[in-house]
């Protein structure tokens, strides 16, 4: 009996797409064409990599309309935002402009008794695990890189979002990738499991929570698999005495609450000196107060539902917990909260790191708001946290943010903005937030291998 995977729409709570899930034979049967075509894929010239690669994501854009509503369907984002084309092609346009200068060989000498060179040269087949959460953009970081480097790349989508992996790769295919180079495959986790496990890949990308991660690294105990691990975050803001307090509330709260607080490096809580607390607060609060909790598909909504009831649960019980301990509520529940996947997007204050919504990752419309008295418990505080992916400072003073910045124990430090993924830097984290890098030149270092060529030359 054939098995199925389903993504239950967070709208309605109906099935809104099902797919038969490959069984272990099938996907091992993919991992060896894959594995078969890449040295000849490998082969090509770089540029026609690169033109494949952007044919691709160009066929994507041109599907923008069907995508829109289909990712509400999936995930709940609003149609009035847009999709994700911008963010999607933005990235794989520039791993293409780096393309050459980073996977050009590294001379060291050429002279009369010696030529010595390093080549980067691809691990073979990648599999791209791929979240929900921004399903186009998450996936396109390691797929258009890893293509373009010589690899051949399995993607696996997460369940939440099963039409995305399908759509890239058949764009893709359209545009003149071939089938056995870039495949779209539906697995479970014990498949999966036992696939890394057999040592399948050269490389794995894996976006998702920390238990996963952990599960990733157990499988692939052993096949000295390399890996790149984006897991958990719990990213803090912190706002000083000169900053522009209009500019940092609209974007900190923005940064907490857009997509329904379901973003990797979304805001989760803010920490504001304590001359301008109050009024922080008051400003955050009435921008909250001016969202409109909905459908979708309406285009006057600007918060949809998290992606399913369980994660809009897990966000629920945080709140509860930490008012309950004393915390203060700010946000009264909307007539549109239905007890499901549709919450009313929350502020905290009177919080403490005592309580689980300033500790544990909530990914969801909720942030807590604390009044600090100066630059070293801020940093105490941002750094009482097992995750590190990033952290937005708030003032005019460059210097004091470097100065900040060098104690903060995180992947990447904005100041003055949050919540953005700019692909000419590494995308990485630290501590539970999971190890290697994405994007920028040191993406392409972790989807290659070096390999050096030491060569004397006959006299």
């Amino acid at each position: 009996m054939t098995r199925t995977v389903h993504c239950i729409s967070p709208i309605d709570g109906s099935i809104f797409a099902e797919r038969p899930l490959a069984s272990y034979d099938t996907a091992k049967s993919a991992v060896g064409e894959l594995s078969t075509a890449q040295a000849e894929w490998a082969a090509r010239p770089l540029q026609e990599r690169i033109d494949l690669v952007m044919a691709g994501v160009a066929a994507i854009g041109d599907l923008n309309d069907e995508i829109v509503p289909e990712l509400a369907h999936q995930m709940g984002r609003p149609i009035r935002y847009g999709g994700e084309f911008g963010g999607f092609s933005e990235r794989a346009s520039h791993m293409a402009s780096i393309a050459q200068a980073s996977l050009a060989p590294i001379e060291v000498s050429d002279d009369a008794d010696f030529k010595r060179y390093i080549e980067r040269v691809p691990h073979g087949v990648v599999l791209v695990i791929a979240p929900w959460n921004y399903p186009y953009m998450t996936a396109i970081n390691t797929v258009a890189p890893a293509l373009i480097a010589g690899n051949t790349v399995l993607l696996k989508h997460a369940s939440q979002t099963l039409l995305v992996g399908e759509r890239m790769a058949d764009a893709f295919h359209s545009a003149g990738v071939p089938k056995d180079v870039f495949q779209n495959i539906f697995l479970d986790h014990d498949v999966t499991r036992k696939v890394i496990s057999d040592g399948s890949f050269g490389f794995i990308n894996f976006t998702g929570s920390v238990g996963g991660g952990k599960a990733m690294e157990q499988a692939a105990a052993g096949t000295f698999t390399g890996m790149g691990l984006e897991l958990g975050g719990k990213d803090p803001g912190y706002v000083m005495e000169d900053a522009d307090l209009d500019a940092a509330v609209d974007t900190l709260i923005d940064g907490a609450m857009f997509n329904s607080g379901q973003c990797c490096c979304g805001i989760e809580r803010i920490y504001v000196i304590e001359s301008l607390f109050d009024t922080f607060v008051e400003k955050a609060v009435k921008i909250v107060e001016g969202y409109k909790l909905g459908n979708p598909l309406d285009p006057e909504t600007t918060l949809g539902p998290m992606a399913h009831k369980r994660f809009a649960e897990e966000v629920r019980g945080q709140i509860v917990e930490a008012v309950e301990a004393g915390a203060k509520a700010h946000i009264a529940t909307s007539e549109e909260d239905d007890g499901g996947a549709h919450l009313t997007p929350q502020i905290l204050t009177n919080v403490t790191h005592d309580m689980r919504v300033m500790r544990d990752e909530s990914f969801g419309p909720v942030v807590g708001i604390m009044s600090v008295k100066d630059d070293a418990e801020a940093v105490s505080l941002m750094n009482d946290s097992d995750f590190g992916l990033t952290a937005s400072l708030w003032t005019r003073d460059v210097a004091r943010a470097e100065a900040i910045a060098d104690q903060i124990e995180t992947g990447t430090v904005f100041m003055n903005r949050c919540d953005y993924l700019d692909p000419a830097l590494c995308w990485t984290g630290c501590k539970d937030t999971g190890r290697g890098g994405g994007l920028s030149v040191i993406g392409y270092h972790n989807l290659t291998r070096p390999k050096s060529y030491h060569l004397k030359k006959a006299q």
